[in-house]
């Protein structure tokens, strides 16, 4: 059972400066001053590189499953979590929003 509008943040991690927090960050505060409430991976765990990549998924992916809108920031294509965040919120029939530009 999803929660009614949540809002999942998913973007690529791996490879950016700082994991790239500042655009979860950013793209967070821009959806609370819309009013919408936000579940950011950001926000989740610290950036903890020592973690292997599967413990961050399973982290992510057990809150991604309660929420009602997916969130892609530039870039998640290439981003093999953000694939599979992307599949798993279709599969949901979750309402999913891309970046401008970056559609399917």
């Amino acid at each position: 059972m999803t929660s009614p509008d949540i809002y999942y943040i998913a973007g690529p991690m791996t490879g950016y400066v700082d994991f790239n927090y500042p655009a979860f960050e950013a793209k967070a505060a821009e959806l609370r001053e819309a009013g919408k409430s936000v579940i950011s991976p950001a926000e989740i765990h610290p950036a903890e590189p020592l973690m292997p990549t599967d413990w961050y998924l399973r982290r992510d992916l057990a809150v991604l499953v309660l929420c009602s809108h997916i969130v892609f920031l530039p870039g998640w294509k290439s981003s093999k979590g953000s694939q599979l965040e992307h599949h798993v919120a279709t599969a949901l029939g979750m309402s999913i929003t891309y970046p401008e530009g970056e559609a399917l």
